[in-house]
């Protein structure tokens, strides 16, 4: 039976949930490095046009779950308990991961085994990620909430990155492994969550919006999907965006998401808690937390492009060994997420969060600014020190923000408050690929086939296959970089190679032809990438400003002694210490 020492369940419930978090979280990225090994496994090549359905989706497949579902199970937690949800998403991700790990099917079918159950464990994530921090907003006082969501909310964060790297590692001696580790450590986290975590809040019984719920989840699913085939190559261009298929999937999103409005309007039990957007403390810090995962959720993938396409074949590393190398090249952005981050909750418990989320997205944006100015082919040292800056920047924002959000919700939203928050970052980041994605391909597409082609015809390619290389959507080029592809290899294939001199082939398939090849073109798409990000942490800067002074709301006023202010449940009590 759980202790009935409040303050050390406190400490069981923080721990608890942020296990929660970082299993969530880091297997949103694990399978990213993992994806050349996953697709050797099954023996499907991700690379032929006909399969980038399975790589796009074996990517994105489990975020789009979790955005989709994340605020339906922090408003079913709110209705039947939140501990009930949490413990069930313990359940059905450990058994998910248990599936993944013995697909015993190959090619196509294997890889639409992987994506089914990749689905099923978002569901999984979604339970956890939904409850998760109302579980720990329900357990701390406001003094030591900006502290443990900050504790919280940095592990989740970092497992994004940290995830790269068991990704990297494990993938290599077995793709299954990607999968399987996750299981002891959720049949772990079950046991202890249901032996230990008890109902804090007290459940409200409402209808089911299930009008809500359909036009919600459809809407964003058509954007999602809209996301996956508009960086895609389609009618003769590099992107699909104009295409009949991709306005006809955003128009269909767009009707789906005005009828969603419409529904909550008139809806008893709505599934949005419209009126917790009259709070101002939950309204800017959800439109920061919106931008800055906007700018983050993109920045991944490039870095790992420019280190596994560019960097790292540079300096002596095999296409093959790239993916782990990118991994283990990107942990200072982690170091700097884990050391600001608690930092920074508890200070802001002191002293509010806006000063630090401000600053957090401003420093953000120098860092993004600060990279703008290094060579593609840079020195690590200053790489690795704008990534320590970037990651603390980061750190110093996301505890902060997490905590004046939560601290603003009423004791009895805090399920659907949390998760409304947490859907506008996951889906923020699965937009931030596609926007990240267009711009890079934009950039590559202006001056790559050029430069292709003569780079090909100079090592004696004919000048007919050296024009249809190059030609390729700039797509296939990034994600054979992306997945640690030996990309001239690939493209040329071993008939071309075959009619060349043997020095020819060896410059050609060597690891520095290719990174000198695509510098200059790929530095013009990262470019216009970075300088969006810039405006996107300016933008959540702004908006963390306008949050206005410390908000604590009545709840909490009351349960810590002070007298009700005379104001609506929903009031935005900022507005009394706004600064």
């Amino acid at each position: 039976m759980p202790s009935a020492n409040p303050d050390r369940y406190k400490w069981i419930a923080l721990s608890n949930a942020t296990l929660a978090v970082l299993l969530a979280t880091l297997d949103g990225s694990i399978t990213i490095i993992a994806m050349p090994d996953i697709f050797r496994g099954i023996h499907l090549d991700p690379l032929v046009p006909s399969n980038s359905f399975y790589l796009l989706w074996m990517i994105l497949g489990y975020l789009v779950v979790t955005s989709v579902l994340i605020v339906s199970l922090g408003r079913l937690g709110d209705m039947v308990g939140r501990v009930k949800i949490f413990n069930l998403g313990f359940v059905i991700y450990t058994v998910a991961s248990l599936l993944l790990a013995i697909d015993w099917l190959d090619g196509r079918s294997g890889a639409m085994y992987l994506i089914v159950f990749r689905l099923v464990q978002g569901v999984g994530g979604a339970c956890l990620l939904a409850n998760a921090a109302a579980i720990i907003t329900d357990a701390f006082p406001s003094r030591q909430r900006g502290m443990a969501l900050g504790i919280n909310n940095i592990v989740g964060v970092a497992g994004t990155f940290v995830g790269l790297v068991i990704g990297g590692v494990l993938a290599p001696i077995n793709w299954r492994l990607v999968f399987l580790i996750s299981v002891p450590v959720g049949i772990f986290g079950t046991i202890w969550a249901y032996r230990n975590l008890r109902e804090l809040s007290t459940p409200r019984r409402a209808r089911i919006d299930w009008a809500g719920n359909l036009t919600f989840a459809l809407g964003l699913i058509l954007v999602m999907v809209a996301v996956t085939y508009g960086i895609r190559p389609a009618g003769g261009h590099p992107t699909g965006w104009g295409s009949p298929r991709v306005l006809a999937l955003l128009s269909a999103a767009l009707l789906c998401l005005v009828a969603f409005a419409v529904v909550e309007r008139r809806s008893r039990d709505p599934m949005f808690d419209l009126a917790l957007f009259r709070i101002r403390a939950f309204v800017f810090g959800t439109l920061s937390t919106f931008l800055s995962a906007v700018a983050r959720g993109g920045l991944m993938f490039m870095l790992i492009i420019w280190l596994q396409g560019i960097w790292l074949p540079r300096h002596g590393y095999s296409f093959t060994e790239t993916p782990l190398w990118a991994g283990i090249y990107m942990l200072p952005l982690t170091i700097g997420l884990l050391a600001a981050g608690p930092v920074s909750g508890y200070l802001s418990d002191r002293f509010g969060a806006r000063p630090f989320a401000t600053a957090g997205m401003l420093l953000t944006a120098g860092g993004f600014g600060l990279l703008l100015l290094l060579p593609t082919n840079f020195s690590y040292l200053g790489f690795g020190l704008i990534l320590l800056l970037i990651g603390a920047a980061m750190g110093l924002f996301a505890s902060p923000n997490r905590a004046a959000v939560m601290n603003s919700l009423p004791r009895h939203a805090r399920g659907v408050g949390g998760a409304m928050n947490q859907t506008f970052q996951n889906s923020a980041q699965v937009l931030s690929i596609g926007i990240f994605f267009t711009l890079m391909i934009v950039g590559l597409a202006s001056t790559l086939p050029q430069t292709l082609t003569a780079g090909l015809q100079a090592h004696g390619v004919a000048p007919a296959t050296a024009h249809e290389v190059a030609t390729l959507p700039p797509v296939s080029i990034l994600f054979a970089a992306f997945l640690g592809y030996n990309p001239i290899q690939h493209l040329l294939g071993a008939h071309a190679l075959a009619g060349l001199p043997l020095h020819d082939q060896t410059a050609l398939t060597g690891t520095t032809f290719f990174p000198t090849l695509i510098s200059a073109p790929f530095r013009d798409g990262l470019h216009a990438a970075f300088l969006f990000a810039i405006v996107a942490c300016l933008i959540a800067a702004a908006a963390s400003l306008m949050r206005g002074g410390r908000a604590v709301h009545d709840d909490d006023a009351q349960l810590a002694g002070a007298p009700p202010p005379h104001r609506p449940r929903t009031a935005e009590l900022e507005e009394q210490h706004a600064g």
